[in-house]
């Protein structure tokens, strides 16, 4: 073996499974390597010659740099699972995986002989564990292509948005079995009638995938149909059994209705299914008496019972998921939920001071009591909170621009007070911002603009606003005549009423609330601060010919943006970009200036480029206006 002398020992290492590989001296030649070693480089004869010749292949590899290391500092080495290119006669490269441990070899008085470099072939064990990440890893994709082709589907089949109502808060959320990427037959709904009561309908549909989600889908067609006709839940529940008893997967179905009506009275029907927790705003949690009405397609009858809700009380409906969870028995899965949904009714429970409580209650036992047991079938909850009418919002404004920041300041806190969310908000104060606008541009200055907002028992929102200036015709050319045009594509609908006093506009626009469609492997967000958007437009220049604007561009603050744009590009000749991500009201005014802009750097032939992120005010309005942006 080399340049040592045979013998017992020496032959067993010849012949050990594992790579030995001893240099000697400061040139790390090399003094042995045994059988296993001698396969790895086959063609070769290093022994006696130094490592950087004999491995010259290895030379940017850092296997004859750790040898070095330990041969100058006497500190043994250790790696798992390394990776070298071996050239072999042929041309080709042999790839191997090593775990080793590289240390000195000493005379007998200490001082540093050599290096001796061990070490196990670990390719085939490597290579095994990679294709086995990459199938996991094909499998994960699989998995989030499955999940989300079932969010995609649940959000087909399941409400678009809850509406927002005078008299109530409505909140939902919908969480997935976490073993299993089929959509699910659970469902709700919340359906309005002209009345101004709400019907709420929590269902189960036995099984899973495309055909329970099918069946759930044509049960609460029917259902919906039927509730916003005579709104009887148990005429309704009757005809949607007559289905159910025509579709075979749809056997065993359960539902249950609770038709809340402005007096408060609840008229409730539970079709085999759990009966309605109610939480009086004051007292302690209970369930209602179940109906006695059978599950659908079973040949039951459907009677309705009463309950009432006082002014701040919830009623909750729910699905067996969170109460028929791992570990835990009937009984003691309903006493959870009766507790949890008190607490976070109450506030008790997570901190959520934005948060309503009825979106406590449909979201906060999710989370407390799944994290703790896990969940095995699919988990909807569906809450109402009574609550009292809002006032409509009165305002008078006198005839001055400056007042449009006050004005969007009390139509977000009178519509966040019902409940409106984020993207109703911003669509119904951009609407009312350009009739306002348009109001002070045709009145005298001493004028005064009249505004009244309604929320209609229906949840739709009606904005009236009146001056007594003299009507005029757009100009059909003019960029400052874009604001009507935007208003009508932001809101559901837009009434012009013109006479010689004045004219009223009146802008009106349906609400909804989005249900929470939660993750098993993310509980829902803590609530964090948003930072406040500025109040005052701000122009900040960020060089190299960028510009970044934020806070309101209106009709009070347009033309210092425009005048700022201009100026920082001389006049339309240097190029520039500029970022509208930190804008937070984008009127009619505020378009006609950019278009001006763009005007001024198409003659000079200069880009002008406008950055208007997904999810950014901006971006909502420039989509509506033949404006480019980025």
């Amino acid at each position: 073996m080399g340049l040592m002398e045979p013998g017992p020992l020496q032959s067993a290492i010849e012949q050990a499974p594992y790579i030995l590989i001893v240099c000697e001296g400061p040139d790390l030649r090399i003094a042995a390597l045994n059988g296993t070693a001698r396969a790895l480089f086959p063609g070769r004869d290093p022994v006696g010659k130094p490592m950087r010749e004999a491995f010259a292949d290895l030379a940017g590899q850092q296997w004859i740099d750790l040898y070095a290391q330990v041969y100058r500092t006497g500190t043994a080495i250790t790696g798992q699972e390394w990776r070298a290119h071996i050239a072999l006669p042929d041309g080709s490269t042999r790839e191997l995986y090593a775990d080793f441990s590289i240390t000195p070899w000493r005379h007998p008085d200490g001082g540093i002989r050599g290096v001796i470099g061990g070490g196990t072939d670990v390719t085939e064990i490597v290579r095994a564990r990679l294709a086995a990440e990459r199938h996991a890893e094909e499998l994960r994709q699989q998995y989030r292509r499955a999940r989300d082709v079932v969010d995609a589907l649940q959000q087909v089949l399941l409400p678009r948005g809850l509406p927002v109502l005078p008299g109530a808060r409505i909140a939902a959320s919908y969480l997935l079995a976490a073993a299993d990427t089929s959509a699910g037959g659970d469902w709700f709904d919340a359906v309005v009638r002209p009345d101004g009561s709400v019907a709420l309908v929590v269902g189960d549909v036995v099984g899973h995938g495309v055909t329970a989600s099918g069946v759930m889908g044509q049960l609460r067609a029917v259902l919906q149909d039927r509730l916003q006709g005579d709104g009887d839940p148990g005429a309704a529940l009757a005809a949607v059994d007559r289905l159910a008893g025509r579709l075979t997967a749809a056997h065993a179905a359960t539902v249950c209705v609770a038709l809340l009506r402005p007096d408060g009275t609840v008229g409730y029907c539970t079709a085999g299914h759990p009966p309605p927790l109610l939480v009086p705003a004051g007292g302690a949690a209970r369930f209602l008496d179940v109906t006695g009405g059978g599950p659908l397609g079973t040949g039951g009858r459907f009677p309705v019972r009463e309950a009432r809700l006082a002014v701040g009380d919830v009623l909750l409906l729910y699905t067996d998921g969170i109460v028929e969870r791992p570990g835990r028995t009937a009984a003691e899965g309903t006493g959870e939920l009766a507790r949890v949904a008190a607490d976070a009714v109450a506030g008790r429970a997570l901190r959520a001071p934005d948060a309503s409580p009825a979106e406590r209650a449909a979201t906060q036992p999710v989370e407390l009591l799944v994290r703790a047991t896990g969940h095995a079938d699919d988990i909807t909850l569906l809450a109402v909170q009574r609550t009292a009418p809002p006032a409509p919002l009165d305002l008078e404004l006198g005839a001055d621009l400056s007042r449009l920041a006050g004005l969007r300041r009390a139509l977000a806190g009178w519509l966040g007070g019902f409940g409106a969310a984020g993207d109703d908000v911003f669509l119904v104060q951009h609407a009312v911002g350009e009739l306002v606008t348009n109001a002070i541009e045709h009145s005298l200055s001493d004028d005064v603009v009249a505004l009244r907002g309604e929320l209609t028992g229906d949840g739709e929102v009606v904005v009236r606003v009146a001056d007594r200036g003299t009507w005029r015709e757009p100009d059909h050319v003019s960029e400052r005549g874009r604001g009507l045009a935007v208003t009508a594509q932001l809101v559901d609908a837009l009434r012009l009423d013109r006479g010689s006093g004045g004219t009223v506009a009146e802008v009106r626009h349906r609400l909804t609330r989005p249900a929470s469609m939660l993750s098993p492997a993310a509980p829902p967000p803590a609530a964090v601060p948003r930072p406040r958007p500025p109040a005052e437009l701000s122009i900040v220049d960020t060089g190299k010919g960028s510009v970044t604007v934020a806070g309101p561009v209106d009709a009070a603050t347009a033309a210092r943006m425009q005048h700022e744009l201009l100026y920082r590009s001389r006049g339309g000749v240097l190029d520039l970009t500029v970022d509208l991500s930190g804008v937070t009201h984008l009127a009619s005014a505020g378009v006609a200036a950019l278009h001006t802009v763009a005007a001024r750097h198409r003659a000079q032939g200069s880009a002008f480029v406008l950055l208007a992120p997904e999810g950014s005010a901006a971006r909502h309005v420039l989509s509506l206006v033949a404006l480019p942006f980025g």
